[in-house]
């Protein structure tokens, strides 16, 4: 397969702001089709791209090796599976799907029909993220035993949109919750209990909007939050391990040069603003050092799939992670409902 062609199913901020962008950018992929009601839009950006109302007319179509899902949360598992079925290989845009049984019954599809499925968890690619990873596998850090990830915003007003209505896939924990439990299973593997705290907290809010989720290991902790009443919401990242500290402010900026309509790999593409600080007691002072960033690219996500359509390789994010943070993201819900601590089953952490 010298270039495989993609179908991308839906045109809103999902598809429009990142998987379009990446995939034309990704070496290997072409972007052949795009799935939407505003032809109009779609052209204006790619007008190379063919353009369908109908999903459906995508997924039959013979040309397409891969299918992309940028579409509300709530369709997710009924198209992947469509596309599957068809024989197309599928991505699908977090979550995953809204509940672990649908997660479960997407799989068990890709399987049936011997074709790859993967969910696009790009933030394992944030510049932030490979930093705090590759502190933590030089041993900067000691033992990590807290581990505190906010992803915070100043969003007082509540838009009209689909993400905050009443529905399956909706609130901001389905909506920020993968990133923030696939990065924490990433570093230390799944956990033996969770605890949470998901809230709606703005007037007018009919979803959540606000969560701390603690996520339990025998000898470590972390705490998962997101709120959209943050004034102040520098934090990104704050570890806590038996040698030291580490500390992130400030967001990779990826998402706001896709905003911007500035082109992956562009000049200062992977340049992080905010470099986080390595924080040290030494003879009962505290010594700060500046941590150089690892480059974040999100780019890397869709080289693996390409690499696991071309060569078999894994792909980047495999089924049975995406089952495995599914797992966490349901059990989290069950703990906010019951407010209680909720077993998981038993695992290695790392």
């Amino acid at each position: 397969m010298s270039e495989a062609n993609v179908a991308l199913v839906g045109y809103g901020f999902a598809g429009r702001v990142f998987h379009a962008p990446l995939i034309a950018h990704t070496p290997g992929l072409r972007l052949h089709t795009v799935a939407s009601s505003d032809a109009a839009k779609v052209r204006a950006d790619w007008p190379r791209a063919r353009v369908v109302a109908d999903p459906h007319a995508a997924f039959a179509d013979p040309a397409i090796d891969l299918v992309v899902l940028a579409t509300p949360n709530h369709t997710h598992a009924a198209l992947a599976v469509a596309a599957l079925r068809a024989g197309r290989h599928v991505v699908v845009d977090k979550p995953f799907a809204p509940t672990l049984a649908e997660a479960e019954a997407v799989v068990a599809a890709a399987d049936a029909a011997g074709r790859l499925v993967s969910a696009f968890h790009n933030r394992r690619w944030d510049t932030e993220f490979l930093t705090l990873q590759r502190l933590i596998a030089d041993g900067a850090l000691g033992e990590v035993v807290e581990l505190r990830s906010h992803f915070d915003r100043y969003r007082p007003q509540v838009p009209d949109r689909w993400r905050e209505r009443p529905g399956p896939g909706a609130g901001l924990w389905l909506d920020l919750g993968p990133h923030l439990v696939d990065q924490a299973l990433q570093l230390f593997g799944p956990p033996e209990a969770v605890q949470a705290d998901i809230a709606a907290l703005r007037d007018g809010a009919r979803v959540d909007d606000w969560f701390e989720v603690s996520l339990h290991w025998p000898r470590r902790r972390a705490v998962l939050h997101a709120s959209t009443l943050a004034a102040e919401h520098r934090l990104r990242f704050l570890a806590h391990g038996t040698a030291a500290s580490f500390l992130k402010h400030g967001l990779d900026p990826q998402e706001a040069r896709l905003r911007e309509g500035i082109a992956p790999g562009a000049a200062g593409w992977d340049r992080d603003p905010v470099p986080g600080e390595l924080v040290r007691i030494e003879n009962g002072a505290a010594r700060r050092a500046p941590v150089a960033s690892v480059p974040g690219d999100y780019r890397a996500y869709y080289a693996g799939i390409r690499d696991a359509l071309r060569d078999g390789a894994p792909p980047p994010v495999t089924a049975a992670e995406i089952l495995a943070a599914m797992r966490v993201l349901e059990a989290a819900q069950e703990s906010a409902i019951r407010g209680a601590r909720i077993a998981l089953a038993a695992a290695t952490s790392r």
